[in-house]
């Protein structure tokens, strides 16, 4: 149950609504290349909208270092918006200053203004109040929209709350309850899947799943880790050594629950036209390395999902870049598919497989958060939901 304000719990009508979007989006040539994000956040701004509020969006994009850079304006993401929406977008050349404050004090309600990006200015990232105070000065409520940065305490996301009426979009309000549902109260058998390169970035999240999951299903770089840890000779595969002991150590916890591949792909080099060998899961042959999982691990990872409940996916299973070793992610991506478990998937190598897989459709729920999904799996309360104003 989503215990914070929303949208639909604020007066709008007649009001200047301040809301943090993530359009933190990739830009080529001044064009918008993937507007998952955008279109992600379309029913809070068509809500809005509707409910004769004058919206005023802001948000970071790339990570210029406080200080405006050409190649991280939201100019271009603004005239994008106008086209999906069909409507003038303002754009003002500053989230805050003289421009910002003349054209968010001249908008009516039904229109709209995007900001320059908030992280031209080095007091974002800090939390300043001063920033924060003078961005909330534009509008009469806040509304956090952003998943994406919702792990972050920044002054466009956590700041802006101590000046505003604070409450949630309807994307961030669906993404905590998708997460925090499946990791609170999830319906079994509920199964992780993980992958990846690193274990170092997840051991919070196998930890919390540990104590949660029914299986946890290993792939990617980290299955490299877990085989290393078990003994075998990895040869040439990414391996993790400082996280070695630790791969040990979180089996010595629960081996049972801890599935690993069982068959591996490997490949002479590191390349998409690399020679390939399946293997069993076991040491290496020297001068090769492990780029995928096998087909029989794929086999035995579906047979877990095909009963599953509730099914948790970050990370690849292999180097789905190179066609040769996509097949361990591809399948793993049909198995979910097809089972009638909740499905929810983060990270951004994860969701890039899944729309590349065209199976984008048949899942329940695609996070747009990657530092965010993980920090709610690991079971962290995230600092720009924290801030908003309880029920």
């Amino acid at each position: 149950m989503f215990q914070k304000k929303t949208v639909r719990d604020v007066d709008v009508k007649q009001k200047k609504v301040l809301v943090r979007v993530d359009f933190n989006v990739p830009i080529k040539d001044g064009q918008v290349k993937d507007d998952t994000r955008i279109k992600a956040a379309l029913p809070t701004i068509q809500y809005l909208l509707e409910n004769q509020a004058a919206v005023i969006l802001c948000s970071h994009l790339g990570r210029p270092k406080g200080t405006p850079e050409e190649q991280y304006s939201l100019r271009p993401v603004a005239a994008y918006l106008g086209d999906l929406l069909k409507k003038d977008v303002q754009f003002a050349d500053d989230c805050i200053g003289a421009q910002a404050t003349e054209k968010a004090f001249a908008l009516k309600a039904g229109e709209i203004l995007v900001l320059e990006n908030t992280r031209f200015h080095a007091g974002e990232t800090k939390n300043d109040l001063d920033m924060a105070k003078k961005l909330a000065s534009l509008a009469d409520v806040f509304i956090n929209d952003a998943f994406g940065t919702a792990h972050r305490a920044h002054a466009s996301n956590a700041g802006v709350t101590e000046y505003l009426p604070a409450a949630a979009g309807f994307l961030l309000e669906k993404e905590i309850q998708y997460l925090g549902q499946a990791v609170a109260e999830p319906e079994r058998p509920f199964i992780a899947i993980l992958g990846g390169a690193k274990i170092s970035d997840k051991i919070g999240v196998i930890q919390n799943l540990l104590s949660k999951a029914d299986a946890i299903l290993i792939g990617g770089g980290m299955a490299n880790t877990f085989l290393k840890a078990q003994g075998f000779d990895m040869a040439d595969s990414l391996v993790e050594e400082e996280s070695v002991a630790l791969a040990k150590d979180l089996m010595a916890q629960d081996a049972d629950k801890i599935k690993l591949p069982v068959d591996m792909v490997l490949a002479d080099q590191f390349d998409a036209g690399a020679k390939s060998q399946t293997l069993p899961a076991g040491n290496v042959p020297a001068g090769w390395r492990m780029l995928d999982i096998g087909p029989d691990t794929v086999k035995s990872y579906a047979a877990l999902l095909k009963d599953a409940k509730t099914v948790v996916w970050n990370g690849p299973m292999g180097v789905f870049e190179f066609a040769a070793f996509a097949k361990g992610t591809f399948g793993v991506a049909t198995a979910i598919a097809e089972s009638s478990a909740v499905s929810i998937i983060g990270g951004g190598e994860s969701v890039a497989a899944v729309n590349q897989s065209g199976l984008a459709d048949k899942i329940t729920h695609i996070s747009t958060g990657g530092g965010a999904s993980l920090e709610m799996l690991e079971g962290k309360m995230l600092p720009g939901v924290a801030a908003l104003q309880d029920k």
